[in-house]
């Protein structure tokens, strides 16, 4: 996902979508474990998006503090 489409997203909604990433690369781990990874792309890919969203919270939590 692009950062201007996660930013669309509640805090609650990037909070779930970051669960489902991490066990997704946690299920692509399993598979390069057993040897029958198919996409290994996939790792390049989910960990960007880990990173855009921990970003994005912590943006949203700076802007947060500032303000009070």
């Amino acid at each position: 996902m692009k950062a201007y489409e996660l930013r669309e997203l509640s805090d609650g909604e990037l909070k779930a979508k970051l669960k489902e990433l991490k066990e997704e690369l946690f299920t692509l781990r399993m598979e390069k474990a057993m040897a029958k990874l198919a996409q290994p792309h996939r790792f390049k890919e989910i960990k960007r998006n880990i990173a855009r969203i921990n970003t994005i919270l912590r943006e949203r939590r700076m802007q947060n503090a500032d303000q009070k």
